[in-house]
C-alpha cells in the first residue's frame, strides 16, 4: 500500500490537534462571553488555532498537487461517499476560519481587539444578530458530523474491512 507522505500525514494530524483546540477555546470563549468574562487572550488563542488550521489547510494541498496521493481503494459507491467526505472536510477546514474572520470584523469584537480592550468585547448575546456567528457555529456542527463519518469510514476500513487503509496516515514507511 502506498502512503500519504511524511509531510501531508505531519499536517494532517497537526490540522486535528489544532481543531480540538480551536473548538475548545471556542467553547470556553462563547461560555465567557455569556459570563461577559471573554478576554483578549481568549480571542487571541481562538483565531491564532483558527488560523493556523486554515493555513495548513492551504499547505496541505500544496502538498497534495506536488507529492500525490495513494490510489483510491476501489470505484464502489461508499469509495465515492467517502472521496465526497475528503471534499467537504477541505472545503469546512477553508470556510470555517473564514466564517471566524468575518465574525470578528462584522461584530463588536473588532472594536475589543483593535483597542486592546476587554470591556469592549460582545458580552451575553453580543452576537444575537451577527449572520457570520451563526454561519460559523452552522458550520462547526457540519464539521464535527462530517469528521465523525470520516472517523467512522477509518474505523470501518481497520477493523471491518482490514484491508491496511489506516497504513496511509501513519508517519513510518514500510
Amino acid at each position: 500500500m502506498i502512503q500519504y507522505s511524511k509531510r501531508m500525514v505531519m499536517v494532517h494530524w497537526l490540522t486535528l490537534g489544532l481543531l480540538v483546540a480551536a473548538f475548545l477555546l471556542g467553547e470556553e470563549l462563547a461560555e465567557a462571553t455569556d459570563e461577559s468574562k471573554a478576554t483578549i487572550a481568549g480571542y487571541l488563542f481562538h483565531m491564532l488555532a483558527g488560523g493556523t488550521v486554515l493555513l495548513l489547510t492551504a499547505t496541505r494541498l500544496f502538498f497534495r498537487s506536488k507529492d500525490g496521493t495513494p490510489p483510491p481503494m476501489g470505484q464502489t459507491p461508499m469509495d465515492k461517499v467517502a472521496k465526497g467526505v475528503h471534499h467537504l472536510l477541505y472545503t469546512l477546514l477553508f470556510v470555517l476560519p473564514v466564517s471566524g474572520m468575518i465574525t470578528v470584523l462584522t461584530s463588536d469584537a473588532i472594536k475589543g481587539l483593535t483597542a486592546g480592550d476587554a470591556n469592549l468585547l460582545p458580552k451575553e448575546e453580543g452576537y444575537e444578530h451577527v449572520f457570520a456567528h451563526e454561519v460559523h457555529e452552522v458550520l462547526v456542527t457540519v464539521l464535527i458530523v462530517v469528521a465523525a463519518l470520516h472517523i467512522l469510514g477509518a474505523i470501518k476500513h481497520q477493523f471491518i474491512d482490514k484491508d491496511g487503509l489506516m497504513e496511509r496516515m501513519k508517519l513510518r514507511r514500510k
